[in-house]
């Protein structure tokens, strides 16, 4: 295996790393750190989240900066506030032992712009930016680009269907033409595509890990089938084996992300909620807490979720699969961190499986199938290392003898049987173990290996119904959430004709509905977005004021 000094890194880097445990290279550090440090040019890294991709350009980014010109000499691009003051922080580690001191400064949203351009007045050789932020600082012409010779745009893929194609294309026009970019990917879709060969130059070198590798190999990948109503009871459950772990659980929507959030708190645990309805300050704080360990659990949808680097996370739970495959990568990654071993595990029901099995053909993983143990299982397991502690503590020579002897004296009638028995049966009660809880694993109904012959099966008695679902496959909209739901006898013929009436559209600008107990999730017609939600401002129903938003 190589280190880093056989990669031809420089003695005062090698120090800087080896003084914050960084000893091996990762397989895309071994890959674009010996490339960057010899070659001028733009380069194309396909990689996913998680891998080292930091140090892989950022080592070789201050490396070319020249400390004695005090003009901004690099830019790197970043998708989220989180993840720009992550990079930050690790370029900032990487500058320690330099002979000559390099300046970085981080300039993102959610902080107040004089602060920042305040900072940008001092020497700075590198800005991490998000993109908006930094458009801003240019048209108010508070930051010059002109002398910025290297750019990184990273997590490119997350950058542009965040909808920031608009402003790298603004920044890009601000640098050097014959500037050096370098773009770091975990997916290659058409926009990425399109912004290589607006921006890259032509036979820009390419380096990608492969498909084998692009999900971290010390992530364990499994999978559990349960019914939709026995998702929140499974979590609870797995979470009971996992005593004193720590770990993220994803959603696909702000609404669903802040009621299990909820959920869990109720139940006893640590956790809080990341979407993007908080504000910025509401999301540092949580951070904060999960970082400094006094909270056990991370709910977030995939945007907020970005720029979430704790090494010691066990497991990412997937309480609803991800709409693409680079976004499975980005929150497996957030376990498995610096070398150690992690779980990602997805919670998932019958209708989740063609879509899981398709996922796992195309990332060529390895996805196992488990049962989670039963409630008995858990206390069973919880109960002999709970005895083993009791086994195992010392005895206190100090306690007061009167105290041992008045508690004695108290529990003197009952024999030994019978005060293990109330001993356990405390213990059980804490743990809110019941003989009738039920098996929240699924029946299978879903065969993953099903013949042609099955699939084929009532096909002529639903080719109407097929023709429909196609339709509304193609419809090209925005998803929005309201609270309304089940529990206000909607369904869902009214609740279109509600939508089109209130925010005056057409029902056929209306896509996909989906209704839940007591909100519901509807697709607009992407012309019609902005007006959604200001359409449905000051309604009421049964006396409850209407709230819809974008769902994230």
């Amino acid at each position: 295996m190589s280190n880093f000094k056989s990669l031809g890194v420089p003695s005062h880097f090698v120090k800087a790393l080896n003084e914050i445990n960084i000893l091996q290279p990762t397989e895309v550090q071994e890959k674009v750190i010996p490339y960057l440090l010899e070659f001028n040019g733009d380069l194309i890294v396909q990689s996913p989240t998680g891998t080292g991709k930091t140090i892989a350009f950022g080592l070789p980014l201050i490396n070319r900066v020249n400390p004695k010109n005090k003009g901004v000499q690099a830019l790197i691009l970043t998708p989220s506030r989180e993840l720009g003051i992550q990079i930050s922080k690790h370029l900032f580690k990487l500058t320690k032992y330099l002979p000559d001191k390099v300046f970085v400064e981080a300039v993102y949203g959610g902080e107040h712009i004089i602060k920042q351009i305040e900072a940008l007045k001092r020497p700075t050789h590198i800005i991490v930016a998000t993109p908006g932020r930094l458009k801003d600082l240019c048209q108010r012409k508070d930051v010059d680009l002109s002398g910025v010779r290297t750019v990184v745009l990273d997590e490119a893929d997350e950058m542009l269907s965040m909808g920031f194609k608009e402003e790298v294309d603004f920044l890009l026009k601000q640098t050097q033409s014959q500037r050096d970019t370098w773009m770091f990917s975990a997916s290659m879709p058409a926009d990425v595509l399109d912004l290589i060969r607006l921006h890259f130059k032509k036979g820009a070198e390419r380096i990608r890990i492969e498909k084998n590798n692009l999900v971290n190999k010390n992530i364990e990948h499994r999978y559990i089938l349960t019914s939709i109503e026995g998702k929140n009871d499974l979590i609870l459950q797995f979470l009971r084996a996992k005593v004193g772990e720590r770990g993220v659980i994803f959603c696909r929507t702000r609404a669903a992300t802040q009621q299990l959030a909820d959920n869990l708190k109720k139940s006893g645990y640590q956790a809080e909620a990341l979407h993007g309805d908080m504000s910025q300050a509401q999301r540092d704080r949580v951070m904060k807490r999960f970082k400094e360990h006094s909270l056990q659990l991370l709910i977030a949808t995939d945007v907020a979720a970005r720029g979430i680097d704790v090494n010691d996370l066990t497991h990412v739970i997937h309480y609803s699969l991800p709409d693409d495959d680079a976004y499975y990568t980005h929150r497996s990654g957030r376990t498995a961190r610096a070398g150690k071993k992690g779980i990602s595990l997805s919670i998932l029901t019958n209708r989740d499986m063609r879509k899981f099995d398709a996922l796992e053909k195309r990332l060529k993983l390895k996805m196992t199938k488990i049962s989670i143990p039963s409630a008995k299982d858990i206390a069973s397991k919880r109960l002999f290392t709970w005895a083993e502690n009791i086994l195992n503590t010392p005895t206190d020579k100090n306690v007061d003898g009167k105290i041992l002897t008045d508690v004695q004296m108290l529990l003197g009638s009952l024999s030994y049987e019978e005060l293990v028995e109330k001993l356990v049966s405390i213990e059980l009660n804490a743990l809110n173990y019941s003989k009738t809880s039920k098996d929240l694993n699924a029946n299978g109904k879903y065969e993953r290996k099903s013949s042609g012959k099955k699939r084929e099966r009532g096909n002529r008695d639903h080719k109407d119904k097929r023709k429909k679902a196609d339709k509304k496959t193609d419809f090209k909209g925005d998803r929005f959430f309201i609270n309304v739901g089940k529990m206000d006898d909607v369904t869902k013929r009214d609740l279109v004709e509600f939508i089109a009436d209130t925010a005056r559209i057409k029902k056929s600008d209306v896509g996909t509905v989906e209704i839940q107990k007591n909100c519901s999730f509807f697709e607009v017609n992407k012309k019609y977005s902005k007006k959604i939600a200001n359409s449905f401002k000051g309604i009421y129903v049964d006396g409850r004021e209407l709230r819809v938003n974008r769902d994230s």
